[in-house]
């Protein structure tokens, strides 16, 4: 189980930094300040963005000593495809904000070390763009759109286009309080749009992501879960669901023909004082049973984090700030960085607590 060498451009990326919250400092700083405070603030006092981190550090390893680490592995299966390693890139939108190339840099660096990505809708760039430059499997995250034909159409140019499964995010009807935005006047740059989206959506996400309409709407605030079996019902690809917290909603959505769900309280970004992603994850898990595969999102910052959400019983993670910190300071290299540093930390945890693959790692990894 060793990782792959990395990609000659990262031989370029500063000595100093080994892991990933090292990168803040630099993405920071090649950042507009507002903008900055759009891609990396939380809702209302931030209380749920750092408790995703901080519940994460509560939890503790439990060693299990003179283990072999024959046949080691990383590699994981989710809806009939093969990834090397269960980490994700979360949608984020408006990648331009923090590199000129957006998305574009982002899928490269997820190309350079196969690591899967999920498309936002609020992309800067066109998803047919960023499937051409893309080497490594895509998801398409959806907002519904008001007018169903609105969101058909952008289902039907990610299937054309090569997209793997569809992300239906269910917890963002209406933007959330973001107080730091507003300290920081940030305004959308006339330049950056969400190009996939039609004109008439376009101008109203923007208008809510630039703070003029308070908990302006992303999507359609009507959405029921019986649009969402709808969804399904008008597409081939595998629907996920993502922003689900706890076992009665997940249950809805698989009875709604979701084939996954994506434990996640939205990076904390809507609503504040929700618990940590992770204390949400094992009630999910026990509500679908082993069947159904389960992700989650929210404070992945070590490869430890990625061991615990696996012991609990997540099947792979996203990550959505810290592939911002790579982009932001980095481009395509520090993306590919970022994934590096948390697949290594992530196998040397394995290694060091005795569960060399995947399907070795249950909850008797966690100290209680």
């Amino acid at each position: 189980m060793t990782s792959p060498a990395l990609p000659p451009t990262l031989t370029t990326i500063p000595p100093t930094i080994a892991s990933v919250t090292d990168y803040i400092e630099y993405a920071r700083k090649r950042v507009m300040p507002a903008a900055w405070a759009y891609l990396t603030a939380a809702a209302g006092d931030g209380l749920t963005a750092q408790d995703n981190i901080d519940a994460l550090q509560r939890l503790k390893l439990l060693p299990n000593a003179l283990q072999s680490s024959a046949n080691a592995s990383t590699a994981i299966e989710l809806f009939g495809t093969v990834f090397p390693y269960p980490i994700l890139l979360a949608p984020v939108a408006y990648q331009k904000l923090a590199h000129p190339d957006g998305e574009l840099a982002t899928v490269l660096g997820a190309s350079a070390v196969q690591a899967g990505m999920v498309v936002s809708t609020q992309a800067n760039v066109s998803l047919e763009d960023i499937a051409a430059r893309a080497q490594t499997p895509l998801w398409f995250q959806l907002y519904m759109q008001p007018v169903f034909e609105d969101t058909l159409t952008l289902v039907r140019r990610a299937e054309s286009a090569g997209y793997r499964a569809i992300v239906v995010t269910v917890d963002a009807p209406i933007s959330g309080l973001r107080n730091e935005e507003q300290r920081a006047a940030f305004v959308l740059p006339p330049h950056i749009a969400a190009v996939n989206l039609p004109p008439t959506a376009r101008a109203g996400t923007a208008q809510a992501v630039a703070g003029q309409a308070l908990a302006g709407p992303l999507c359609s605030p009507t959405s029921t879960f019986d649009d969402l079996a709808r969804l399904v019902a008008h597409t081939r690809l595998p629907v996920v669901a993502k922003g689900i917290a706890h076992g009665a909603d997940a249950r809805r959505a698989i009875d709604a023909g979701c084939a996954g769900i994506i434990v996640s309280n939205h990076g904390g970004r809507v609503l504040d004082t929700l618990p940590a992603a992770i204390d949400l994850l094992p009630g999910v898990v026990q509500a679908v049973g082993p069947q159904v595969p389960v992700l989650m999102d929210g404070g992945i910052r070590r490869g430890t984090d990625i061991l615990k959400a696996l012991a609990l019983g997540a099947r792979a993670v996203l990550i959505g700030r810290p592939q911002i910190y790579g982009l932001a300071a980095a481009g395509a290299a520090g993306v590919a960085h970022v994934l590096h540093i948390l697949r290594t930390e992530l196998e040397m945890a394995m290694l060091l607590s005795g569960r060399p693959r995947i399907d070795a790692i249950d909850a008797s990894v966690l100290w209680a």
